[in-house]
Formats: C-alpha cells, sequence, structure tokens
C-alpha cells in the first residue's frame, strides 16, 4: 500500500496600504458610524 501526498502552499502578500486608500477607510468608517448612531437615535424613540 503506497501514499502519496502532495501539499501546495499558498502565501498572500498584502500591498502597503496607500494614502488614498487609507483616507477611503476613514471616510467609510465615520459614514457607518454616523449609520449607527441614527439607527440607535430612531430604537430610543420608539421605546
Amino acid at each position: 500500500m503506497t501514499i502519496h501526498l502532495f501539499f501546495v502552499t499558498i502565501t498572500i502578500e498584502r500591498k502597503a496600504p496607500r494614502r488614498r486608500n487609507i483616507e477611503q477607510e476613514r471616510l467609510r468608517r465615520a459614514a457607518e458610524e454616523e449609520l449607527l448612531d441614527r439607527k440607535c437615535s430612531v430604537h430610543h424613540r420608539l421605546f
């Protein structure tokens, strides 16, 4: 009885974030926080 094993390793490297991408991420997070704040304020008004 013979067992053949074959392994493949994949390495994924992230590129260094560009200044433009950092700014877009910051704006996205700010928008998400604002939306969450609005949802919370509406929820508290209902109850």
